[in-house]
């Protein structure tokens, strides 16, 4: 999937801090949390569900490219314009993987493939440093059914070139291959759904005002072909009040919070790559922001591609001190 249709699909997280400008007229925060932080902590939980989704599209690019990963024999050493450098230890060359190098190396075990980003996305909205490591144990094959391998982010920095605010990443993630199979599989409506988790608990995310949390990660994804690629998102953890959260930890302002997708956000290659359904919330000690994506101009579901690829979304916020606030947006 090309970056820039991949960012349709990250249009959804992406919405939550930019849309919460539109209500803060009419919601009264609890004293302890401003309308300020509310605010910013919305771009923050946006902009780290986005850069984390960006990421893991960048590591099936990658593992889905090299048959000795995979295991596949649909793998292949050239694929998408990407040319590999003979030998057991080699650089990737040409990759879509805009302003990147990717190293292979099948001689030590575990065996690992390094993403090093050094310039400007491929839409040229953002600018990214550090690296990516992706291990696994010499003879697994990721398209083995449970197979996981470890995707470390290495003082992963991404800028956003329209504020040039930064924001770094460090810290473990486990991914695993649920179902097994490979995504190049998906080439027809029989195929069967691709199944992958990623779950973390140490992620460590510096902000741009210099503040340090640790959030911790639960994500399903879901892959699968209906005349064309469909991706699913939902989130897999739950407390003891809540279920299908994404995220939690602590905003930069020590304040607690918790992101769900309460039901899976969708997006179609046939639609172009619109998310088409989806309802994601987030909650904070000042209330609830619940987002329904997939809507048409009335505000009910749409039931197939939207016209003039516009869809609608039905923004609603509960204060926790009894104001409430909702709009019907486009997308």
């Amino acid at each position: 999937m090309k970056a820039t249709n991949l960012y349709r699909f990250l249009f959804a997280s992406t919405l939550c801090g930019f849309l919460f400008t539109a209500c803060k007229k009419s919601s009264s925060p609890s004293s302890t949390t401003s309308q300020t932080q509310l605010q910013a902590q919305a771009d923050d939980e946006a902009r780290v569900s986005t850069e984390t989704d960006a990421a893991f599209n960048d590591v099936n690019t990658v593992m889905e490219n090299q048959a000795s990963v995979t295991g596949s024999s649909q793998g292949r050493s050239v694929r998408y314009g990407v040319e590999v450098e003979g030998g057991n230890q080699d650089t990737v060359k040409g990759s879509l993987i805009c302003n990147a190098t990717v190293t292979l190396d099948t001689i030590d075990n575990p065996h690992t493939i390094t993403i090093t980003y050094n310039g400007k996305t491929s839409d040229s909205l953002r600018s990214r440093t550090g690296s990516i490591v992706i291990s696994w144990a010499a003879g697994s094959r990721w398209i083995t059914a449970n197979d996981q391998i470890t995707v470390q982010f290495q003082n992963l920095a991404i800028k956003r070139l329209l504020d040039n605010k930064s924001i770094t990443f460090n810290g473990t993630h486990t991914y695993t291959n649920v179902s097994g199979g490979s995504l190049l599989s998906l080439t027809s409506n029989a195929a069967t759904p691709i199944q992958h988790t990623i779950t973390s608990s140490n992620m460590s995310i510096t902000f741009d005002d210099g503040s340090q949390r640790t959030w911790s990660f639960a994500r399903e994804r879901t892959f699968s072909y209906n005349n064309g690629l469909v991706i699913s998102e939902s989130g897999n953890h739950t407390n003891d009040t809540l279920t299908n959260i994404s995220e939690w930890g602590t905003n930069r302002f020590g304040n607690p919070f918790t992101a769900q997708i309460r039901t899976p956000l969708t997006v179609k290659a046939s639609c172009g790559w619109q998310v088409t359904s989806g309802i994601y919330v987030l909650t904070n000690n000042s209330g609830v922001l619940t987002l329904t994506f997939g809507l048409n101009v009335d505000g009910t579901p749409a039931t197939g591609c939207a016209l003039d690829d516009l869809y609608y979304l039905q923004l609603n916020w509960a204060g926790s001190g009894g104001n409430t606030y909702s709009i019907l947006l486009p997308y």
